[in-house]
């Protein structure tokens, strides 16, 4: 993609930001959903390390290879040689002018190597894939997020174009990665999508260093792809994928090192007993869902529970890099008591401890019934309580409850 081609994402201003004032950063996210082609825009040397050829002068000497470099340098796949970890630190405790480094990648470190974290001269920054708002170039403008926190109708318009049922589940298969959104249709946007399920379980397991039975990995996968956006017992997951407690956690943590795999964790008040500690699982883009488990639309309709989890998988995706942007600072749970009498798909806690609460319901004609956990919610927390959204897939918004919105699930980004 050239630059005259390049597809502004919202994360481009926080970089921008950072790198105006830090000397290194850091930039991890999914494979292909674009780190590369937005680092590049701040670079002036690029390496790709996963290319032998140009990884070779830093494993031998990684100090020396960074110091031959015209700055600002992109050091992409750095996970590749993990030792540059070390080398970037001594670089920028020797001078920590900023716009110096910048790193990509698609997996943590391999396990068992000594790689110095980085921690306090290197910033992390998580990358998404592409969101609808970036796909119809809105990028700027207030956040999802800043405007839900008014519990003001008026700063949702009525939607010019809204999708329906069948809309939104379409912009759920087609995911958020770059390549198959911008540039393909139909069968190759298909083989794109399944490639890249298999290179996940193969060739990316072994990136981390991991020796596992791609096979198993896979099973284990297209679980969590049924159960996404679910709280659902550990021994379930790995009872249907077929294999034990430790296989079943050495798989999530490796999914979670690619990036691919997210557990929401669930929310905690001490004005409320008896809540569930159980994690929300989320594929991380719903594209990967209907991929590995051979899925068009007509499928995904015919089968209600999983519909659900595809729509609210899809919406976490449109919220997830709002959330690192947002100045707020939310940080996003799940809410579900033991006994399942009150549950919220997502709250977003925000930095003084104020919630905004968000409810995804497949539904185009949602009622106060739908709003009731919320209103649940708010009676109990109070002025803590600042709004709350169910989203859903008519056009209108409109008021539910006292600070609780109806709004189409394409408010998010119109």
């Amino acid at each position: 993609m050239t630059s005259a081609q390049y597809t502004p994402r919202l994360v481009d201003g926080l970089l921008r930001d950072l790198f105006a004032q830090l000397p290194a950063l850091l930039v991890v996210g999914p494979r292909a959903v674009g780190k590369t082609t937005t680092a590049r825009r701040l670079a002036r040397t690029v390496v790709s390390l996963d290319v032998p050829a140009e990884a070779a002068a830093f494993h031998f000497d990684a100090d020396a290879a960074l110091a031959a470099m015209p700055e600002p340098v992109l050091l992409d796949e750095w996970q590749e040689v993990p030792e540059l970890i070390g080398a970037v630190r001594r670089a920028v405790d020797k001078d920590s002018r900023p716009g110096r480094f910048l790193l990509t990648g698609s997996a943590h470190a391999r396990r068992g190597t000594d790689a110095w974290s980085g921690i306090g001269r290197i910033t992390s920054v998580r990358m998404y894939g592409l969101t609808v708002r970036e796909t119809a170039a809105r990028s700027d403008g207030p956040l999802f997020l800043e405007r839900l926190a008014g519990a003001a109708l008026g700063a949702f318009p009525i939607p010019e174009e809204a999708p329906d049922l069948v809309g939104y589940i379409k912009l759920a298969m087609r995911g958020g990665f770059p390549d198959p959104v911008l540039r393909l249709a139909g069968r190759p946007r298909q083989a794109w999508l399944e490639s890249y399920v298999d290179e996940l379980v193969t060739r990316d397991a072994r990136t981390l260093g991991e020796s596992r039975d791609p096979v198993l990995l896979r099973r284990y996968f297209e679980t969590l792809c049924v159960n996404t956006a679910g709280v659902v017992a550990d021994k379930t997951v790995y009872d249907a994928a077929g294999v034990n407690r430790m296989t079943a956690g050495a798989y999530e943590r490796l999914l979670t090192d690619l990036f691919v795999f997210e557990a929401v964790p669930a929310w905690s008040s001490n004005r409320l007993s008896r809540l569930t500690q159980a994690a929300k699982r989320y594929l991380v883009d719903a594209s990967l869902i209907a991929s590995a488990l051979r899925l068009d639309e007509q499928a995904v309709l015919r089968q209600g529970d999983l519909l659900g989890r595809v729509i609210d998988t899809f919406v976490a995706s449109q919220l997830r890099p709002e959330v690192e942007l947002s100045e707020l600072r939310p940080r996003l749970y799940h809410l579900r008591d033991r006994e399942g009498r009150h549950e919220i798909d997502l709250l977003a806690e925000l930095g003084g401890g104020d919630v905004i609460a968000i409810e995804v319901k497949a539904t185009a004609a949602p009622n106060r019934g739908d709003a009731r956990h919320m209103a649940w919610l708010r009676e109990r927390i109070g002025p803590r309580f600042l709004a709350g959204a169910v989203l859903h897939t008519g056009p209108r918004p409109f008021v539910l409850e006292e600070r609780i919105l109806a709004l189409p699930i394409c408010s998010i980004w119109s």
